[in-house]
């Protein structure tokens, strides 16, 4: 494409406006230079082929992730096992107590709340809406997310109030010898 330029400085060719740095014509650069020009008439250039191969691509990427998401769902939720880890003695709780631990080794932070005498539940402390840190209210039997005032049942980890729609992660405990031992992951799928 050929432009008149004002002030006499003769006509400008739009499709090679511009010397690359090494001097040598377009035709001979690398593939990423001519990918990626200098020169916006060039720069917005895109053959069908490189469109369809980007479109074909994408939606088998697409088409992969939903794959994925129904083979997650098929299944259910998953218990991950991992060895037994003590959290905390019983003791050292008192009853509406909280505290947070890692479970398994370099996961996010875990949260167990003594709910009774001889009752814990314990969850992944991060909300499902946004990853802020949930709150025990064990006085209300749920536990909050101050960031966007969700709620999730402290029983079951389900969602009641607000934005989140899945439930808390739960981690199984067990009650052996005074101590509180995490056994387990349950993954949530909804």
């Amino acid at each position: 494409m050929i432009l008149h330029q004002r002030g006499g400085e003769g006509p400008r060719d739009l499709d090679h406006g511009t010397t690359p740095p090494d001097g040598r014509p377009i035709d001979e650069q690398p593939k990423w230079r001519r990918d990626f020009p200098v020169d916006w008439a060039q720069d917005e250039y895109v053959s069908r082929r490189e469109l369809v191969k980007f479109m074909v691509l994408t939606s088998a990427a697409m088409v992969a992730g939903q794959f994925w998401i129904v083979l997650k769902s098929t299944f259910g939720r998953t218990a991950a096992r991992s060895s037994d880890v003590p959290i905390a003695r019983v003791d050292e709780l008192p009853i509406g107590g909280a505290k947070t631990f890692t479970y398994p080794e370099g996961s996010t932070p875990r949260l167990l709340v003594r709910t009774g005498a001889v009752t814990f539940v314990a969850y992944d402390q991060q909300c499902t809406h946004l990853l802020c840190p949930v709150v025990p209210a064990v006085e209300v039997g749920r536990l909050h997310c101050p960031c966007h005032n969700g709620w999730f049942d402290l029983a079951t980890g389900r969602p009641v109030a607000g934005p989140p729609q899945r439930a808390l992660p739960r981690i199984f405990v067990e009650i052996r010898d005074g101590s509180v031992y995490a056994t387990g992951v349950e993954e949530s799928t909804t």
